[in-house]
């Protein structure tokens, strides 16, 4: 008596419908596409950006609501992210800047949120991010812009001083470390390279752990485990798929002092997004050098209710102890309701720029999910089995 389930005839008939209902999503995809490509045709000649936040945030609302399952929500929106990614594709090709190379947490956050038909530019710092975006090089960039353990990155808050750019959207990205090498001992390791967020979150571990290792911040992870290709005793912390990319050791993973590691991304464009439903707004301003001057700002903002999630300032360059503020508020200060507020939070600022408003971004896992071939068992003598 065979136990093969192909000998029930019911599983070939259950096999043709699937192959009937995939040629029907086919076609339905197609038709998609073909709206998405005269979408593209309509916009064409006008300086209108193609990534639409609000209205992907809509669809997949639209889709939560009449999802009577059996298939969940997330993946849908594991599939919807692709399908958006292609259409915005057909519509015009996309160009993200992102801190590379390949393989930073940047990089999957971007992967993860915007799809895979993106064309991912890699830039050696922050600042080339930002210029890449500026000059329209890319019409998007990503931005990690704090993280739950270790706080806000400063430099991401510096360069919207510098340059003109606004937040498009936000995502909230789990972070799990690794530690790679070509080494298979923790005895190997001298010296440990990684970008300086990382380091900071892994600090407890690598006291514990590597105590007498030399501890080298560089520009990226990415960039950190391409170095430790290249050096005996040397070991990076970053994504566990780095690994994969680069034929490294996983040593040790999920080596962050907390477990429940979090960093906020920012989608940065050169001009701010349209489109109805937005719940934050991020602002920078700077005040005059007298008593009181914050209080009064903050006042206003307390008097219409406004909910503040983040308020942190940072060194105004070239002149001493004079400080510039970013602001996060629950609101969406761009319509018309809030003109009146605006203008009286100016008539207190020395400056004041809107960044932009957008959805409340989702939270999405991109910690480590490496591959069995190169993730090795450490016992406690520290040495690979």
């Amino acid at each position: 008596m065979s136990d093969s389930v192909d000998d029930n005839p019911r599983i070939h008939e259950v096999r043709s419908e699937i192959d009937a209902t995939d040629q029907e999503i086919l076609k339905l995809l197609n038709h998609r596409a073909s709206l998405s490509l005269e979408v593209g045709q309509l916009k064409r000649g006008t300086q209108d950006v193609i990534f639409k936040p609000f209205r992907e945030k809509e669809v997949m609302e639209n889709l939560r609501r009449g999802n009577e399952g059996p298939i969940p929500f997330e993946h849908l929106q594991s599939i919807y992210r692709e399908v958006f990614s292609s259409s915005r594709a057909l519509q015009r090709p996309q160009r993200v800047a992102y801190l590379g190379p390949e393989g930073t947490f940047s990089y999957f956050a971007g992967v993860e949120f915007l799809g895979k038909a993106v064309e991912y530019l890699p830039q050696k710092n922050l600042h080339e991010v930002f210029r890449a975006v500026h000059s329209r090089e890319c019409e998007l960039g990503v931005i990690p812009l704090e993280n739950s353990l270790e706080g806000t990155v400063g430099q991401s808050l510096d360069l919207f001083m510098d340059y003109e750019l606004y937040i498009q959207a936000e995502l909230y990205c789990r972070i799990s470390h690794s530690l790679l090498t070509r080494e298979r001992s923790l005895a190997a390791i001298r010296t440990v390279y990684s970008h300086p967020q990382p380091l900071g979150q892994c600090g407890s571990w690598l006291r514990a752990n590597l105590p007498n290792a030399t501890i080298v911040p560089t520009e990226s992870t990415a960039a950190a485990a391409r170095r430790v290709r290249e050096e005996e005793g040397a070991a990076a912390i970053g994504h566990g798929k780095l690994a994969d990319l680069l034929d490294l050791k996983v040593l040790a993973r999920g080596i962050e002092n907390m477990p429940d590691n979090w960093t906020r991304f920012v989608i940065v464009g050169p001009s701010p997004s349209d489109g109805e439903g937005r719940d934050k707004t991020s602002l920078l301003f700077s005040i005059p050098d007298k008593s009181g001057s914050l209080v009064d700002v903050l006042q206003v903002m307390a008097v219409e209710g406004l909910n503040m999630k983040k308020l942190e300032s940072r060194p105004m360059r070239g002149e001493k102890w004079r400080y510039v503020f970013f602001v996060d508020v629950e609101s969406d200060l761009s319509g018309e309701k809030y003109d009146a507020l605006i203008k009286d939070v100016r008539s207190h600022c020395q400056s004041l720029r809107i960044l932009g408003s957008y959805p409340t971004g989702p939270y999405i896992d991109v910690s480590s999910r490496v591959d069995d071939k190169n993730v090795q068992s450490v016992p406690e003598s520290g040495t690979i089995k």
